[in-house]
């Protein structure tokens, strides 16, 4: 699990204290039997949306000096930037004696954003160069027997706001894993829309791959970036 808040977080952090506001190789099929979005063949082809948006391949992350090392590889779309989440815990700040009481809040807040349910956040992948608002974020956990669908209900389960999901497996290549579509509602903005998730598990511990979005329409125009990470997952 890796340490440390890097500054995006921690402003975000600070931003949520001072307003007191914590936010808190198969194709898949929903429930219904709907595909989420068509992939053409090929290791390398682009993967389209019902929308016509399209995921060209920007190269893989993952492995040993990628911009996010991970239990996991996968290939991220063109355009889209990756980070790894990184730094201090709100311990470090404490016991360095350095800060005040707010930092040490802000710290703390900071620790609770980077965590869900069993896993940590690890990496985030940024759809803003290519025009879309919203992450792909890579969330990962300590090694155990838990089945890649419990730690996928577990990491849905701490999300307060988040209603009807629907889980089903995956499989690319020799990856079996779970996936989940579900709403979250923004008590801040009282809005709902639509959120995606899928879970693996390695022998390093779990991984879960998650894609919000500013809203269901722009979610909706990342999928095809979600689905080329879904078909290109291995295991490191």
């Amino acid at each position: 699990m890796l340490v440390g808040v890097g500054k995006r977080w921690r402003r975000m952090a600070h931003v949520a204290l001072l307003a007191g506001v914590l936010a808190g190789c198969a194709e898949a099929t929903d429930e219904d039997g709907k595909a989420p979005a068509k992939t053409s063949a090929g290791a390398s082809a682009a993967v389209s949306g019902d929308d016509g948006t399209v995921a060209r391949s920007g190269g893989t992350i993952g492995a040993e000096g990628s911009a996010c090392e991970l239990p996991v590889t996968f290939d991220i779309a063109k355009g889209w930037t990756a980070e790894a989440v990184e730094s201090g815990t709100a311990s470090d700040s404490a016991t360095s004696g350095s800060g005040d009481l707010e930092d040490e809040l802000a710290e703390e807040v900071a620790d609770s954003l980077l965590r869900q349910g069993p896993v940590t956040a690890a990496c985030e992948v940024d759809a803003k160069p290519a025009g879309n608002i919203g992450y792909l974020r890579v969330w990962t956990g300590k090694a155990g027997s838990a089945s890649a669908r419990s730690v996928l209900e577990a990491f849905v389960g701490a999300e307060e706001q988040a209603s009807k999901a629907k889980y089903h497996s995956f499989k690319a290549g020799d990856v079996v894993g779970a996936e989940v579509e579900y709403l979250y509602t923004s008590a801040i903005l009282e809005e709902t829309k639509k959120e995606r998730a899928l879970a693996v598990t390695t022998p390093d511990g779990p991984v879960v791959l998650h894609l919000g979005g500013m809203d269901t329409e722009e979610h909706e125009a990342m999928l095809p970036a979600l689905e080329l990470a879904k078909r290109t997952l291995r295991v490191s």
